[in-house]
């Protein structure tokens, strides 16, 4: 099977690749420009070519010859549907057979745009006529990577929301392992399904098992939105605009979901957890 990548050179969708190659997938990576290239490769792309979302000739040029696509959205860019409608619309005119989308769970919340940007994809594919596969991951544990350091450093794990606030997080690479069964057998065919470790916790709980994995004390920190952006090195704009109201709406409302039926039936074993994914980071 021949598919193409969007995203393969993130520190998300990467972890596709080695699951697709451990099916004997041949893998053409898209990328914004050729010094992304031997990245790609590195990665474990057989093959990349230049391409732009914004521009539908690169994406037909892109997906031509393809059997299947797995589309990763670049999340809060400011035109991020239309981006991901056009790789769909560009997939059907090169007759792609299975299209996997790596969304959101919850993309019905209108209030954050990295959420509701996801839902005119979804019915682009629904209406596409492809077959089709649409994911709909929680928080990334990945996402405690970039902030580990500062972990071990500080002592303190701290986000701009409520360190009361109940949040899911899944494991990417068992998303990426949902999506190379999802590419490479019929099992997901037509199927869109939310994927969560099991349970929610708030950030306290979180500072517990970090304190647990590094055997010393973590506390939970609760900075402002800025005195946290200026930390993160987040600058003013689209990214910086979305993320100050996806975390204010974490503050009020948490981020739910945690119900792991769904991910445990696909993998048929328990999904990687918290606890695990904290004993790794500080193993490293």
């Amino acid at each position: 099977m021949k598919v193409l990548m969007v995203g393969a050179t993130g520190t998300f969708a990467s972890h596709v690749i080695p699951q697709l190659k451990q099916r004997g997938v041949t893998i053409r990576a898209l990328v914004r420009s050729k010094d992304k290239i031997d990245v790609a490769r590195q990665q474990g792309a057989d093959e990349a070519v230049v391409g732009d979302l914004n521009d539908a000739d690169s994406l037909r040029v892109a997906a031509s010859g393809m059997e299947g696509v797995f589309h990763l959205n670049p999340a809060f860019a400011p035109n991020e549907a239309e981006l991901g409608v056009a790789m769909v619309e560009a997939a059907k005119v090169a007759g792609v057979r299975k299209f996997i989308f790596s969304g959101v769970i919850h993309p019905s919340i209108s209030a954050l745009s990295n959420h509701a940007a996801k839902c005119p994809v979804e019915e682009a594919l629904y209406e596409s006529g492809m077959n089709f596969t649409v994911l709909q991951p929680t928080l990334f544990m990945q996402n405690f990577d970039s902030g580990w350091q500062a972990v071990m450093e500080k002592g303190q794990f701290a986000l701009p929301y409520s360190k009361y606030a109940k949040t899911s997080y899944v494991d990417y690479r068992d998303v990426a392992e949902v999506a190379a069964l999802a590419l490479t057998s019929d099992r997901l065919d037509h199927g869109t399904f939310e994927l969560c470790d099991a349970g929610m916790v708030d950030r306290v709980e979180l500072a517990a098992m970090m304190s647990e994995a590094l055997d010393r004390p973590i506390e939970a920190g609760e900075p402002t939105f800025e005195e946290w952006a200026q930390t993160a090195h987040i600058p003013e704009g689209v990214i910086h605009e979305g993320m100050k109201k996806m975390y204010a709406h974490y503050d009020r409302y948490g981020f739910p979901g945690g119900n792991a039926l769904v991910l445990r039936a696909i993998l048929g074993r328990e999904p990687r957890s918290l606890r695990q994914y904290f004993y790794e980071l500080a193993s490293r």
